[in-house]
């Protein structure tokens, strides 16, 4: 069996594990004892290593012939010094094919508009940019050194357990309609196989969208989770009244972005079919306890 290493075992990769383990000899990079007992739990074989301690990463490295890279850069600065770390632990044995979970928010703001991955990236927050330093840090490499790497572009993930409960119980206000903004999403367990099929499809240098098939306003998608959850709507807003202060920084930055993602490559060259199309099929009934 090929050998996979998987960097970022958060809850994405413990959805994937499953089925991965059946297809690969899985090797998880593991922070943490519990981080290792979880992974090992699943199926792989965790092993001691941090992405923020370079030093710990040529062994590990070593091993893979497939790498899937899920994790998110550090919190600060506009590059991401944890890929970088990453690529020189691989360059000395590149592995076949590398798969990297970017974001959707590359693009920064589209204004509305419907994005498939030729539209240029143009990050409006640090946060995008560490993501756009990322990608093209990992496909120039990959093109230098003859690795397959692509990348996964995802929008806001969610799952029963990855829901705005919180905001919505203490009454955090959202913009009204012709101040919202679109946003997509889509689901952790469509995101988790799609993973999977990246890591065999992917083509070497491509882009793809991981998104589901919603069109929606952020607004819309909240008052959806407040009717499934037995919850009150949240209050509208103005955009002025949210830039003065009643919306929090970080919640309004994403306000600040709208785009409707196109996934028409994901479906055609991954042969992606969704378990949860949309929203409406994904957001389960929650009790609100």
């Amino acid at each position: 069996m090929k050998k996979l290493l998987i960097v970022g075992c958060g809850d994405i990769a413990l959805r994937a594990l499953p089925q991965l383990v059946l297809d690969y000899e899985v090797f998880g990079l593991a922070r943490t004892r519990a981080q290792a007992e979880r992974i090992a739990a699943l199926g792989a074989k965790p092993l001691p290593g941090d992405l923020d301690d370079a030093a710990t990463l040529p062994a590990p490295a070593e091993m893979a012939e497939l790498v899937l890279h899920l994790a998110p850069p550090g919190e600060s600065g506009e590059t991401d010094q944890r890929s970088a770390n990453l690529i020189a632990a691989l360059s000395s044995r590149p592995p076949a094919r590398l798969v990297y979970i970017s974001t959707s928010g590359v693009y920064g703001d589209c204004a509305g508009a419907r994005v498939d991955e030729d539209r240029p990236v143009a990050p409006c927050t640090v946060r995008g940019a560490r993501r756009a330093d990322a990608e093209r840090a990992l496909l120039a490499w990959g093109e230098q050194s003859g690795v397959a790497v692509c990348v996964l572009r995802v929008p806001g993930i969610y799952a029963a357990e990855r829901l705005p409960l919180a905001q919505l119980k203490r009454g955090a206000p959202v913009l009204r309609s012709e101040d919202d903004v679109y946003t997509n999403h889509i689901h952790a367990d469509d995101l988790a196989a799609i993973c999977v099929t990246a890591l065999a499809r992917g083509a070497a240098g491509r882009v793809y969208n991981a998104s589901d098939d919603s069109e929606m306003k952020m607004g819309d998608y909240f008052d959806l989770v407040a009717d499934r959850a037995g919850l009150p709507r949240p209050p509208r807003i103005t955009r002025a009244a949210a830039e003065a202060g009643a919306i929090s920084e970080g919640l309004l930055s994403f306000m600040r972005e709208s785009r409707r993602l196109v996934n028409t490559r994901m479906k055609t060259e991954l042969g992606i079919r969704l378990r949860y199309p949309s929203v409406h099929e994904g957001v389960p009934q929650v009790v609100a306890g």
